[in-house]
């Protein structure tokens, strides 16, 4: 196969293993966008078209920037919950502004490769962020539900069976044409004609907000170039950065055991950061990884990043040149959309293996899940799951450190008699000996039984990882020699020996 040819297969199969499906897939994931971008630009405090102009343009430039493809990025709720008080107190321009210095911060995050972090993050911890994402998802729908007409109730589990019942029934008779088409998009079309048809006056897009009537244009934020604005946006800046990341990285992982595919995060990284520069110089609010709409759209066949350009590209079309028609959907129709996004999100496995796994593995994904869901921030739950998972991790560690002491016959009846005696009492250390298990090394030593006796520590099983390791073992040293005792430690290995030189032990 030539170069090019080569190149070209690689192309497609990054942009379009098969253009339909993308195509598709990208608008179910547009729909699932709808609702959330504008209810989450009601958070913020900001018009729709803020949240619906930064959806478009973020997915046009992540496609091209990210380093997962299939992935849907755009203006998201942990983002608006950040941005709400800055836009409060200071206005859209500072928004703007704190969005732009976000997206130079990410940037440089990605640059210096620090998507690696993303291996601190548990897979307990991942599930948690899933599940409670799903949980958030389903009960951001129920506003919509609240004092809900009978018609209503009806819609939802019409378009529900719409959903769930014509690719059941097209796997069951064969009929690949109801398989075809997404069925979201058929519960759409149905539920908006239907409503038509019938004239019921239910709640449509057009109620969530005012939709936007032109194209974004590009333009700076319009705000004073002065340190007062830095000050201003810088840790709102920051938290806007660091929810961004989390987020978006949690997604990409997501994704790539949804598609069995690895993907870039550093790029990722960088591409989120290119990606919301751009929105805030169009006027748009900051925004991250969707997991629902990303798995929505891997659901339904997305596979490349022709998907995710042309959610983007479908979100503008259907919001201004499609206005009319768009602000026609009934709510219940996008809300039928997001239930199934919902239940599609959450790891239903997990339930059952809460006892099957470790009570730790389990309590780390319980606190997840409950820490984002009474604080409605997915970044507060991933840093106590993490806190959490590195906490259980050493603890579980520090329990695997053995000291084998002497006999009590090596230590002998009378220790008078013992004294200067050529054969040492040996004490062999196995396992890890750091900030959590260093007080049971100390104890470990029967520091009285071996006075006045030549003593050896043999630490060729164990590994000092840390200041408090060395700490511990000049402690102990320290004690043997109070005592009288001749101390030689043996085995200390190259790493640990390094470490203790340094700190300035030596023993």
């Amino acid at each position: 196969m030539s170069t090019t040819a080569a190149f070209l297969t690689r192309l497609r199969a990054e942009w379009a293993p098969s253009v339909p499906r993308e195509l598709l897939a990208g608008a179910v994931a547009t729909f699932a966008l709808i609702p959330e971008v504008i209810a989450f630009s009601f958070v913020a405090g900001v018009d729709p078209s803020v949240g619906l102009f930064a959806s478009f343009v973020i997915s046009i430039v992540i496609a091209f920037a990210g380093g997962r493809p299939a992935m849907v990025s755009a203006a998201a709720g942990s983002v608006a919950l950040v941005a709400a008080p800055l836009v409060a107190a200071h206005g859209l321009g500072y928004l703007l502004a704190a969005g732009l210095l976000a997206g130079a911060v990410q940037v440089l995050f990605g640059l210096l490769k620090l998507g690696v972090l993303m291996r601190f993050v548990s897979s307990s911890v991942r599930t948690g962020f899933v599940n409670a994402l799903a949980v958030l998802i389903f009960s951001a729908q129920l506003p919509h539900l609240k004092d809900a007409r009978p018609a209503t109730w009806a819609f939802l589990a019409l378009g529900l069976a719409i959903i769930y019942g014509l690719p059941w029934l097209g796997r069951r008779l064969g009929l690949r044409a109801l398989t075809a088409i997404p069925s979201p998009l058929i519960c759409v079309v149905a539920l908006t004609l239907l409503a038509s048809f019938l004239g019921l006056h239910l709640p449509t897009v057009a109620d969530l907000g005012r939709l936007p009537d032109s194209l974004p244009f590009f333009g700076l934020p319009a705000v004073p170039a002065s340190w007062e604005t830095l000050r201003i946006i810088a840790l709102p800046a920051m938290a806007i950065a660091l929810v961004g990341l989390l987020e978006s990285v949690l997604t990409a992982a997501v994704v790539d055991e949804l598609t069995g595919t690895p993907s870039d995060k550093n790029r990722e990284c960088a591409g989120l950061g290119l990606a919301n520069m751009a929105a805030s110089c169009f006027g748009g609010i900051a925004g991250c990884g969707m997991i629902g709409q990303a798995v929505s759209n891997v659901k339904y066949g997305g596979r490349g990043r022709l998907s995710t350009m042309f959610a983007g590209v479908f979100l503008l079309v259907l919001m201004v040149a499609l206005k009319d028609w768009v602000s026609r959907v009934p709510v219940i129709a996008l809300v039928a959309i997001m239930v199934m996004v919902s239940a599609s999100t959450f790891d239903w496995k997990s339930l059952g293996q809460l006892l099957r796994h470790p009570r730790l593995s389990s309590a780390v994904m319980l606190a997840t899940v409950v820490v984002t869901i009474a604080t409605h921030n997915l970044a507060a739950g991933v840093a106590v799951g993490v806190l959490l998972s590195g906490v259980f991790f050493a603890f579980k560690v520090s329990r695997m450190l053995d000291v084998q002491g002497p006999s009590e016959a090596e230590f002998g009846l009378d220790l008078d008699l013992d004294a200067g005696s050529a054969e040492p009492l040996v004490w062999r250390v196995r396992g890890q000996v750091f900030f959590a298990s260093a007080d049971a090394f100390i104890e470990a030593f029967d520091v009285l039984a071996a006075r006045g006796r030549a003593v050896c520590i043999d630490v060729s099983g164990a590994h000092f990882w840390d200041v408090t390791a060395v700490g511990a073992l000049e402690t102990v040293v320290g004690r043997f020699r109070g005592q009288g005792c001749g101390v030689e430690v043996v085995g200390v290995s190259e790493a640990s020996a390094v470490l203790i030189d340094r700190v300035g032990g030596g023993g």
